[in-house]
């Protein structure tokens, strides 16, 4: 995927701080004439380039640029920032809603002497991967992956590539190749790729539990809404009471020699915290202890995190790690593998 990385600007960041004092040194007296971009590169290694893509970082160059007022990526008024803006440079990053469909194709720098215009094709954002399911998906079943940004996809599970069934903007239907237990699926087009960070095959939770593992009781909920979900369509609930659990069945899976661990995604409704209590293990402990926020994270723990290579796994369960209440909700159990 291209993603701008700002280790590889520093060196471009210093040049345009001396470019910024040279500016600033120039004859107050000689005003700058009407605007002219001569050419536009991607930040990343200052490459030229005739077309962008969002969420990128670019160096415009040319002459008059001082005192600019408006920036324009296919008629989008994009954000800049004055600081990074000289008579002949300005960086700046292409807004991720800039259209790439029936487009003017045309650059515009506005400044108080006028605009300048530059023929600057901005392609699709690369893709998202926002998950897929289901993750135990047998060779020759079809999975549903979930994203954005999906403009003529090619869909590959461990670098095999993966027939597509059909596709939109923001979903696809592909089939399993052979032997792709324990891969990653990626989904790459013209502007990039991404890869969801769950194995097929590793699933202990995926939009339901797979037998045997569940959660004991009913006080918790699932609930179906793939917007709000991390992974697939369905996650659980509780409301847990400060010191208090959600405990998951008893069980013995002896069969993971392959894993090197396990994950969960969670969230809570404000700022809380938890203890995973692994195997029956670790009640109060803090060195088991994460916190949790209104936003989903993975959290993943090693065999080596856990005390090392487990006999089988028995049990995976929460204590609440606050002591006030607080409703957590949780997806996406699973086994890792690297």
């Amino acid at each position: 995927m291209k993603n701008f990385r700002l280790k590889h600007i520093l060196g471009l960041l210093s040049v345009f701080a001396i470019l910024l004092v040279v500016s600033c040194s120039d004859d107050d007296s000689t005003k700058p004439g009407k605007p002219s971009i001569e050419s536009v590169s991607y930040a990343e290694n200052d490459s030229l380039v005739e077309y962008g893509y969002a969420n990128n970082m670019y160096i415009i160059r040319g002459s008059g640029f001082t005192g600019t007022q408006k920036i324009y990526f296919n008629e989008v008024d994009t954000y800049f920032s004055s600081t990074l803006v000289t008579d002949e440079v300005i960086f700046i990053t292409i807004n991720e809603d800039t259209p790439y469909e029936n487009a003017s194709n045309e650059l515009k720098v506005v400044t108080p002497r006028g605009t300048a215009v530059y023929p600057f094709i901005v392609a699709p954002p690369a893709p998202t991967v926002k998950s897929f399911q289901p993750i135990n998906a047998a060779e020759g079943e079809e999975i549903t992956i979930y994203g954005k940004y999906f403009l003529n996809p090619v869909v590959t599970v461990g670098g095999v590539e993966a027939e597509i069934v059909s596709s939109s903007i923001n979903k696809i239907v592909a089939i399993v190749p052979a032997d792709s237990n324990g891969k990653y699926v990626q989904v790459e087009t013209i502007s990039g790729s991404s890869e969801w960070d769950t194995a097929i095959g590793t699933a202990i939770y995926d939009d339901a539990f797979y037998a045997p593992w569940d959660i004991q009781g009913d006080s918790h909920e699932y609930i179906t809404n793939e917007a709000d979900a991390y992974q697939g369509t369905t996650f659980f609930t509780k409301e847990i009471a400060g010191w208090d659990n959600i405990q998951g069945n008893w069980n013995w899976d002896d069969q993971i020699s392959q894993y090197t661990g396990i994950h969960f995604a969670v969230r809570s409704d404000e700022a809380g915290k938890l203890v995973l209590i692994f195997n029956g293990n670790n009640w109060g402990d803090a060195n088991y202890s994460f916190e949790t926020t209104e936003e989903w994270i993975d959290v993943r723990f090693t065999w080596e995190d856990l005390g090392g290579m487990p006999e089988a796994l028995q049990n995976i369960s929460f204590q609440e790690f606050t002591g006030e209440t607080h409703n957590y909700y949780f997806d996406n159990f699973g086994y890792t593998v690297d």
